[in-house]
C-alpha cells in the first residue's frame, strides 16, 4: 500500500506544456507557422493534444475503461497486500520442513513487507520514463514468476530471499496505481475511485489470514503458494488485457515518435524529451528525499510514525489475534482466519462513510472561495484517531473465555474503521500540506510504514505469551492513545507549522 500516491502531481502529468500549439491536427503533418502566434519560438516543434478532446489525452477515456482499470489495479493492489499475511499461516509448515525457529519463519512475512517498502523507491520514479503500464505488467509477471521460488524452495534462505524480491515487485501496485488513477479522472471525479484504490492494499492483509486459514488447515503449507501463483496467473492476463498507458508524458512521447516516422522531421520532440533528465537522477532524488523530509519536517515525521504505528499493528495482529482466539476461545487455525471479518467489516463501512467527508470538503472549498486549506483533510482523522485504539481496548479487555467470542470480533472492527479514516486523513493532508514535494512526502509514509508492518511481527507473539491476550492487546491500544491528538493538534497548527517551511505548501 504504498501505498505512494503520484496523484498530487497530476497537474505535471496531464499539462506538459504551458502553451498549446495551435491545430495540432494540422501540425501532426506540417511545420506551422507560429510567427502569429503567442508561442515562443522554442515551442514551435513542442508536441501536444490535438485540442482539449483529443482522444489519445488519457482524460478521454471513457468512463468505463477508466473504472475497468480502476477495479483491476485496486484488486491487484489487495492481492499484492493479501499475499505479505498469508504467509502468517504457514510458520509451522515452515519450521517443521526446513528446521527453523519461529522468529525465523516470522521473516516470511517481514521481509515481503520490506520489500514493499525498498520498491517503491525506485519503481514509482521509472514510471515517468518508462510509463506506468510497463511498470506494473512488468512487475506483475515479475511478482508471478517470483512467486515459484517461494513454493518450491528447499530451504529456508531461498524461501525467503524471494519472499523479499515478490514484494519488491508487488510494491508497484501500492504506489504507481495511484498516479494511473489521477491520470484518467479528473481533479473533481478523482476522489471516490482514488478511495476505492486506497483502501484495497489496507483490505488484502485482512484477508490473507481468511484465506490461508482454510488452505492451511486443510493441505500442505505449499498449497498456500500455489494459490498465490494461479491467482497471480490469471490476474496478469486480465492486466495485459485491462490496463494501457495513461501517463501523459508517454504517450506524448509515443506521438512525437510517430510524428517524426511520418513527416521525416527530427525536430518535432515531446515534453519529456526536452527535459533533460536522466533516470539515474530522478532515482537519487526518489531515494534521498524522502529521508531528508523524515529529518527536516517534524510535521511528516510525527505523521508518518502515526501511520506506521497502526499498520504495525496490524501485521502484529496475525500473530496476536489468532493467539486470542486459541487460547482463549479454543479456534482452529480456519476459525482465527475468519476471526479478520470484524476488522475487514470496519474497513469497508469506512469507505462507505466517504461521501460524508467529501460532502464537508465541499462545503469549505465553498466557504474558502475554492482553496480550502489543507488542514480540512484531517477531520476523517479525527474519527480515526479515537476509533483505532478504542477498537484495540475493547479486543483486550472482552478476550476472556466468559465472553462471548463474537463481542471482540465486533469491537475490532472498530480497529478496522479507524484504520482506513486515519490512513486516508493522512494521505491526503500530506498531500496537501507539501504539494510541491508530494511524491517524495507519500514515498517516506510508505518506507516508515514498512518498517514498522516489517519489524513488529518479530515479537508480537512473544509479547502475547509473556503479557497474555488482555495484557498485550492493551498496551497496543495505550501506544495508539498516544497518538489520538495528533490530528486535532495539525488541524489547529498545521498552517503555521507550514508557513516555516521551505517545501510546505
Amino acid at each position: 500500500m504504498s501505498h505512494d500516491l503520484e496523484s498530487a502531481d497530476r497537474s505535471d502529468d496531464r499539462q506538459p506544456s504551458s502553451r498549446e500549439q495551435p491545430d495540432r491536427r494540422t501540425s501532426s503533418t506540417t511545420q506551422v507557422d507560429n510567427s502569429s502566434s503567442n508561442e515562443k519560438p522554442g515551442d514551435r516543434w513542442l508536441v501536444n493534444w490535438d485540442g482539449d478532446d483529443d482522444p489519445e489525452n488519457p482524460l478521454n477515456t471513457p468512463l468505463w475503461k477508466k473504472w475497468a482499470m480502476t477495479a483491476v489495479v485496486a484488486f491487484s493492489s489487495a492481492t499484492i497486500t493479501c499475499t505479505s499475511s498469508m504467509g502468517a499461516d504457514t510458520y509451522d509448515g515452515m519450521m517443521a520442513q526446513y528446521g527453523i525457529s519461529r522468529e525465523v519463519a516470522t521473516l516470511s512475512v517481514s521481509l515481503f513487507v520490506a520489500g514493499t517498502g525498498v520498491g517503491p523507491l525506485i519503481l514509482a520514479p521509472s514510471s515517468e520514463f518508462i510509463g506506468r503500464s510497463k511498470v506494473l505488467h512488468y512487475s506483475f509477471a515479475a511478482f508471478f514468476l517470483l512467486n515459484f521460488p517461494v513454493a518450491f524452495a528447499n530451504n529456508a534462505p531461498v524461501h525467503l530471499i524471494f519472499r523479499f524480491f515478490t514484494g519488491f515487485a508487488g510494491s508497484a501496485f501500492l504506489s504507481v496505481s495511484g498516479g494511473l488513477i489521477s491520470d484518467v479522472f479528473k481533479n473533481e471525479d478523482v476522489g471516490t475511485p482514488m478511495m476505492v484504490w486506497s483502501a484495497s492494499p489496507f483490505l488484502g492483509p485482512v484477508l490473507g489470514p481468511l484465506l490461508s486459514g482454510f488452505i492451511n488447515q486443510n493441505v500442505d503449507w505449499h498449497w498456500t503458494y500455489y494459490v498465490v501463483i494461479i491467482w497471480a496467473f490469471v490476474l496478469l492476463i486480465v492486466n495485459l488485457a485491462v490496463v494501457r498507458e495513461t501517463y501523459a508524458q508517454e504517450l506524448l512521447r509515443q506521438k512525437a515518435i510517430r510524428m517524426r516516422k511520418t513527416t521525416g522531421e527530427q525536430r518535432w520532440k515531446a515534453p519529456v524529451e526536452k527535459s533533460g533528465q536522466s533516470v539515474l537522477a530522478a532515482l537519487k532524488k526518489s531515494i534521498k528525499t524522502p529521508f531528508w523530509l523524515l529529518l527536516t519536517q517534524p510535521m511528516v515525521l510525527l505523521l508518518d510514525i502515526w501511520s506506521a504505528m497502526m499498520l504495525g499493528i496490524l501485521y502484529l495482529s496475525f500473530g496476536g489475534i489468532p493467539y486470542i482466539f486459541e487460547h482463549q476461545y479454543g479456534f482452529n487455525l480456519q476459525q482465527s482466519g475468519m476471526v479478520f471479518l470484524g476488522i475487514g467489516t470496519g474497513q469497508v463501512i469506512a469507505v462507505l462513510t466517504q461521501p460524508l467527508f467529501n460532502k464537508k470538503y465541499r462545503a469549505s472549498l465553498k466557504e474558502h472561495g475554492g482553496e480550502a486549506p489543507p488542514e480540512e483533510r484531517l477531520r476523517p482523522g479525527f474519527f480515526g484517531a479515537v476509533l483505532c485504539p478504542m477498537g484495540l481496548l475493547l479486543l483486550g479487555l472482552l478476550s476472556f473465555k466468559q465472553v462471548p467470542w463474537i463481542l471482540p470480533i465486533i469491537f475490532s472492527s472498530l480497529f478496522g474503521a479507524g484504520m482506513v479514516l486515519s490512513f486516508t486523513s493522512t494521505f491526503t493532508y500530506l498531500v496537501d500540506a507539501y504539494r510541491p514535494v508530494s511524491a517524495s512526502v507519500l514515498a517516506s509514509n510508505s518506507f516508515m510504514r514498512s518498517a514498522f508492518a516489517a519489524g513488529f511481527p518479530l515479537f508480537g507473539e512473544q509479547m502475547y505469551r509473556r503479557l497474555g491476550a488482555v495484557g498485550a492487546t492493551c498496551l497496543l491500544a495505550g501506544l495508539m492513545f498516544l497518538t489520538t491528538p495528533l490530528p486535532f493538534i495539525f488541524f489547529r497548527i498545521g498552517a503555521r507549522i507550514r508557513a516555516k517551511s521551505d517545501v510546505a505548501a
